[in-house]
């Protein structure tokens, strides 16, 4: 299994709807959050790493994957079964 980490803020649209999506098909246990709002490093790091600070942000083995569309797409055909 991959390394899933969810970068995202909870004011964010898309990414409540990524978040919908993993509650949905119970893949909480899967992916570790991540929210850019609760500390200043984390968004450094999402920068750093993913070249840019949008959310939300799915890295899979330290790769970014934006979109939350492309995000839901990666784990329904992944994990979901």
């Amino acid at each position: 299994m991959a390394d899933l980490r969810l970068f995202y803020k909870e004011t964010c649209p898309y990414c409540k709807k990524v978040i919908r999506f993993i509650e949905k098909h119970e893949l909480d246990d899967k992916i570790e959050y991540v929210n850019i709002q609760e500390d200043p490093k984390n968004e450094e790091e999402l920068v750093e790493k993913g070249g840019q600070g949008m959310v939300p942000c799915l890295f899979i083995d330290g790769k970014p994957l934006y979109e939350s569309s492309d995000i839901i797409a990666y784990l329904d055909e992944n994990y979901v079964k």
